[in-house]
């Protein structure tokens, strides 16, 4: 463990490190696009966050290679070479892509060849554990066809999430960290050395999203941009693939009691990862979402459009750091869930907790369609949106530059504290002032901004 966390830290510490001169590279490059119609940052930010993020998991596989206890990953596996070649494609595209907006059809093309290098390098996957069945062997035909499924769906979701400052990064960190528990479960609480590699890409994969989120919370500094979306979501897909399809449930029918049991007792986790991952849940329901909704309006799958979940959580109210929060607690509550599943399958005490942290997280979700009142004497107790006087001027549409705004403002000024912001002036008619967007012009119209995407 000691040694995995001293890979995560490096990681962490040169993505931290790097960011900053990549995103000065960054600004001299030109890499700031014009704000498009489904951005929501009102600054133009230098994107390329990728090129730190590779840099940080080139330093997290050269520690580990050198380590006592992981050096041995490099000598039986060639899995983290295959990862390696196929991260270096994926980061090149995803350049080019920050700088040049290529086409969205070959973006694609160059995810199924960085897949099938992966392949080639031997990280396929091999076997499936089946209910009721047991393993299933698999053709090299179907192993190549469902690895490249498993990444181009796995990398795509994580891009599509990739809305809000600190979202995506923060969600597959999450994702990353369950997975390495469980993972390393396998690894080191059975004795089975083919989830080794897996755990290792885990590790690291939080290192780099640790690394880059200090430079990427709202307000972002620097976007990751498809450089940084598509690689995380390759090296997250790399470990699912590893250990869903090469670890072999046989190895632990000493523990279970036979192959067949052993095959249901990995069931709660092993199948959802097949579709793709339990772990970015949230992001593939999004990009099923997506497609569905871009296809039924008679558009490209590929279309930008601004009906994303998080888009959606802006828009009936939520500010932008409650929107980030609210998905980074649903993607805790699945991944997690899934791996406590796995351990205590037989206890109704988790799938009870599920459950009811399932149900704050839809009050939570639902809680700006609820805003409460309070009564008058305590509205100098609470903030501002929650007092009547502020809630019945806004009802009545008075602006604040009538006179009798003045008035009412003078009147109320004892109940307001200072540098309260009772005293900012109201977000413009048909604006929610809670998303953070406004008119801007300093800026171009954007419906006009030009997206290939």
């Amino acid at each position: 463990m000691r040694e995995y966390l001293l890979t995560l830290c490096i990681t962490a510490a040169v993505t931290y490190l790097l960011t900053g001169p990549v995103r000065k590279f960054a600004i001299v490059a030109g890499a700031m696009p014009e704000i498009r119609a489904r951005d929501v940052h009102r600054e133009p930010t230098p994107r390329l966050g990728g090129i730190a993020m590779f840099f940080g998991l080139c330093a997290g596989l050269l520690v580990a290679d050198h380590l006592t206890n992981l050096s041995p990953v490099f000598e039986m596996s060639n899995e983290p070479r295959a990862l390696l070649s196929g991260a270096a494609l994926i980061w090149l595209i995803g350049v080019l892509d920050d700088k040049f907006e290529i086409d969205a059809l070959i973006k694609l093309g160059g995810q199924m060849i960085a897949a099938g290098v992966m392949v080639m390098q031997g990280l396929t996957i091999l076997w499936l554990p089946i209910p009721g069945v047991g393993t299933v062997s698999l053709t090299q035909w179907q192993g190549t066809l469902l690895t490249v499924a498993l990444v181009v769906i796995s990398i795509n979701a994580v891009n599509f999430v990739d809305g809000l400052d600190g979202l995506a990064s923060g969600m597959v960190c999450i994702a990353a960290s369950a997975f390495f528990l469980y993972s390393y479960r396998l690894w080191y609480g059975y004795g089975i050395e083919a989830a080794a590699p897996a755990t290792l890409f885990s590790a690291i994969l939080i290192g780099m999203c640790l690394g880059f989120l200090p430079h990427n919370m709202h307000p972002a500094r620097i976007f990751m941009g498809d450089s940084g979306s598509m690689l995380i979501g390759l090296v997250l897909s790399a470990g699912a693939i590893s250990i869903t399809g090469q670890v072999d449930p046989s190895l632990m029918k000493l523990n279970f009691g036979g192959t067949r049991d052993a095959t249901h007792a990995m069931v709660p986790v092993f199948i959802p990862l097949l579709m793709p991952l339990t772990i970015i849940a949230v992001p593939f329901a999004d990009l099923v979402l997506a497609i569905v909704r871009r296809t039924w309006k008679g558009q490209s799958p590929f279309a930008a459009d601004r009906g994303h979940l998080h888009h959606r959580l802006l828009e009936i109210g939520h500010s932008h750091s409650r929107a980030v929060l609210i998905m980074y607690f649903w993607a805790a509550l699945l991944s997690f869930g899934a791996v406590a599943y796995s351990v205590h399958s037989t206890s109704m005490w988790i799938v009870f907790a599920i459950v009811a942290l399932s149900f704050v997280g839809l009050v939570l979700l639902l809680l700006p369609r609820f805003t409460p009142r309070a009564p008058r004497w305590a509205e100098a107790f609470v903030p501002p949106r929650y007092r009547r006087r502020r809630a019945a001027r806004a009802a009545a549409g008075v602006p604040e530059t009538s006179p009798s705004y003045a008035v009412q403002e003078e009147a109320g000024a004892a109940e307001e504290a200072p540098g309260d912001e009772g005293a900012r002036p109201p977000m413009p008619a048909g604006v929610n002032g809670a998303t953070a967007i406004g008119p801007r012009s300093r800026f171009l119209d954007r419906r006009k901004a030009p997206s290939s995407r």
